[in-house]
């Protein structure tokens, strides 16, 4: 154990003087590494940063919450034509299920709308996003409050005029946002009482951010525009129970909304039944992808990296042609000399890919600052696959020569370096 410790400290050590003393040729030679590493990283870390802030914009929802409405989240096969002649889900049908289907947790019938202004007094707010639904969606969303409350069953299924504020807007409209709770605001040229205020949550990349939306009883909506609005896309949001058959309560669930449409056997449904734990295996396809195209790209920058540490290791083995001579004819075996420049080509290696983690680091940090809410994470897997892809180039390019050192005839090595 102890002659491939001093093995390790003297590659180290060459490694190392072979750093100082050929500057320009070690530069240019870890530079394919420093870079490919760098591609490698960066490309992953990116991918899965992006994969967290997705995720995260969808946590707050359960993976078996299902949409059930005349759009479909993913590909589908049935063709355009038909899909535009799908009626949109009602709130009789929400009603229906609600009461009909066993095992649901939460229920919540939502309307798609457009981002309207808000006022209160002399102070308004633009661009807000409006989340019109029933009570069960605070179920659904497992909302948290600040102040005051959310609406309850009664008020929704009357459709009474109260609101609840994301935390932005309320800072915006009010001093203090627990000054908001029983004030009326205007929305859709009437006047809404604010009935509670949501914590703060902070921003997101792809926006969703309830601190700046307002949720309203959907049947207020329902009221102003009416059901055949096309502007509005309505779903049935449910929420499972827990420790329940998910596969069987989607049947169970489609095989009801069948009935309440009158479908008959053999015809094919008009309506989606859409899990966002198929949403999440479409970010895992897609990720998964964007990490192959960047890994199939770096690769290339890594050949390059793996081409300049094979000619610095043979330039090496030329160099010291005369001390592996020497190391032999003192009784130096050909694996201590193998492993000597097997060492050296991976510390060198090694150095490449620090490097090249370092500059990943710093950018991980610029991008963060200047996205603002979106976080860059370097994470520690990426770090180990960055470590582990650098020594495993310099084992790969060291090994041709450190076989070649190790195969030297002495008296050969000695006459040659003479």
């Amino acid at each position: 154990m102890l002659i491939y410790l001093r093995v390790l400290k003297e590659s180290f050590n060459f490694a190392i003087s072979a750093l100082v003393n050929n500057k320009l040729r070690t530069f240019l030679s870890l530079l394919g590494v420093t870079i490919g590493i760098f591609s490698i990283i960066a490309v992953l870390a990116a991918v899965d940063s992006l994969k967290n802030e997705i995720e995260g914009s969808i946590s707050s929802l359960d993976n078996s919450t299902i949409f059930l409405g005349r759009f479909s989240f993913g590909p589908t096969d049935v063709p355009r034509w038909k899909r535009e002649q799908f009626p949109n889900a009602s709130f009789e049908e929400y009603k229906y299920l609600k009461d009909a289907v066993p095992n649901i947790k939460a229920a919540s019938y939502t309307l798609n709308v457009g981002r309207e202004t808000v006022k209160y007094e002399d102070k308004t707010v633009s661009n807000v996003d409006v989340a019109a639904c029933t009570e069960g969606y605070y179920d659904i969303e497992s909302l948290q409050l600040a102040h005051g409350r959310f609406f309850n069953e009664s008020e929704s299924n009357s459709g009474t005029p109260v609101v609840v504020l994301g935390d932005e807007i309320a800072a915006s409209l009010f001093d203090n946002a627990s000054y908001a709770l029983g004030k009326k605001i205007r929305l859709y040229g009437r006047k809404f009482v604010v009935i509670g205020v949501l914590e703060k949550e902070g921003s997101s990349l792809f926006g969703g951010s309830k601190d700046t939306s307002i949720f309203i009883p959907s049947n207020v909506v329902r009221r102003i525009y009416g059901d055949n609005n096309k502007s509005l896309i309505p779903f049935i949001v449910i929420k499972p129970g827990k420790g329940i058959d998910n596969d069987e309560f989607v049947s169970q669930l489609r095989q009801r909304l069948r009935v309440k449409r009158g479908i008959k056997t053999g015809e094919v449904d008009t309506f989606f039944v859409n899990q966002l734990q198929g949403f999440s295996d479409v970010i895992d396809e897609i990720t998964g992808t964007l990490n192959l195209v960047g890994l199939f790209i770096s690769f290339f920058s890594l050949l390059v990296g793996g081409f300049g540490i094979a000619n610095i290791m043979f330039v090496s083995v030329k160099e010291r042609t005369n001390l592996i001579g020497i190391q032999k004819s003192l009784g130096a075996k050909n694996k201590f000399i193998l492993f000597q420049f097997l060492f050296e080509a991976v510390i060198l290696a090694l150095i490449g890919g620090i490097i090249g983690l370092v500059f990943v680091y710093i950018v991980s940090i610029i991008a963060s600052n200047v996205a603002g809410d979106f976080e860059f994470v370097l994470s520690t897997a990426n770090i180990a696959i960055g470590t582990s892809v650098s020594a495993a180039i310099g084992l790969i390019s060291g090994i041709l020569p450190a076989i070649a050192a190790s195969r030297l005839d002495p008296v050969e090595a000695i006459r040659t370096g003479m």
